[in-house]
Formats: C-alpha cells, structure tokens, sequence
C-alpha cells in the first residue's frame, strides 16, 4: 500500500515540475513539501494542497483522507518547521511550519471545505480534529 501511495506521489511530483506547478488533477492548489523524517532523518517530497494566506502565508490540512491518525507527514512538520516548499507562483519557498489553533484553526479549516467536498468527507470519517498547518515564508 505504501508503495502505491510512493508512485502515485512521485507521478503527482513529476507532473508538478514538469507543467509549472499545474497538476491536472489539482490545478495550481499543490505545493511540494519538503521535509525531514522525525525518526529516520531523511528527507522527503510531499505534494499537499494548499489554500494561500495573504502573500506570505500557504494553509496545508492534515487529513490523511479522513483516517483516524494524523499522516506522518504532519508529525515530522513539528518536529522539523522550517522546511522548503515549491509553489505553483513562487518558486522554492523557505517557510516555518505552526499548528493552528482554536478559532484560528477552525476558520482555516472552513476554507478547506469550503473549497472541496472531498474535505467535508473526510471531516465525517474521522473522530479525530483535523489539524491545520500554516506554512509562513521566512
């Protein structure tokens, strides 16, 4: 299973780079990741799709598709916040990784379902509180 998650990102990655930031299954939404592994170290590519805040600020939601677990993606965010991501419109981005709280996260995350239907169902599957991510360019 993880492998088939690996190709499909790694098609997603390819396409990203290839059409300038347009995936036509995603439009210009996706930003490309880039993070290190809490436990293993290594770094790694995530396309994500995000939700612009103002000129400095991109929105990221954990929602692993709505599984009970946040992604692990999101636990090596917190653990290593200042990442780079590539951007459709900016290019390569240093930015710093904080969890939203709060109101705060909760009007973030009214973006996210505002915007997809898929976000909306996978808020139903899941028990959990899915986290939001800002990432703010440094």
């Amino acid at each position: 299973m993880a492998d088939q998650y690996a190709n499909f990102n790694d098609q997603i990655i390819a396409e990203f780079r290839a059409n300038g930031g347009t995936v036509a299954r995603f439009g210009r939404d996706l930003v490309l990741v880039h993070h290190i592994g809490a436990k293993s170290g290594s770094e790694r590519i995530l396309p994500v799709m995000s939700i612009r805040d103002g000129d400095g600020t991109w929105l990221i939601a954990a929602s692993k598709a709505g599984a009970q677990q946040n992604p692990a993606w999101y636990h090596n965010l917190l653990a290593h916040p200042d990442v780079t991501i590539e951007t459709a419109d900016d290019g390569v981005v240093a930015v710093h990784v904080t969890e939203l709280t709060g109101d705060e996260r909760d009007s973030a995350w009214a973006l996210f379902t505002a915007k997809s239907e898929g976000f909306r169902q996978y808020e139903q599957r899941t028990s959990r509180t899915i986290p939001v991510l800002a990432l703010t360019r440094t």
